[in-house]
C-alpha cells in the first residue's frame, strides 16, 4: 500500500486547504511529529548504561535525524509561504 493511499484523507483535507506541494509537506509533518513522540515514548524505557537518563544510542539517533527532518520540511514550508 502507498503512502498515498495509507494517508487519503489526511492528504485530502490538507491538500485541499493548501495545495498539492504544501498539503503534503503539512501531512510529512504531522507523520514525523507522530514518531517523534512514539520514539520518545520508547526512549523513556531504552536508557543508556553508559550515560545514566539519556536514551540508548540508537534511540538517541533516530530523534536526532528525525528532529532534523522536520526542521528541513519546516523550511521548506516556510519558502512555499514566502513565495505566494
Amino acid at each position: 500500500m502507498s503512502v498515498f493511499d495509507k494517508h487519503r484523507d489526511q492528504l485530502e483535507v490538507h491538500e485541499t486547504m493548501m495545495g498539492t506541494a504544501r498539503g503534503r509537506l503539512a501531512v510529512a509533518m504531522d507523520l514525523l511529529t507522530d514518531s517523534l513522540a512514539l520514539v520518545g515514548q520508547h526512549s523513556v524505557y531504552c536508557r543508556s548504561d553508559r550515560f545514566p537518563g539519556q536514551p540508548k544510542m540508537d534511540i538517541a539517533l533516530v530523534l536526532e535525524q528525525l528532529e532534523d527532518a522536520k526542521q528541513l520540511v519546516q523550511s521548506a514550508m516556510a519558502t512555499l509561504k514566502s513565495q505566494r
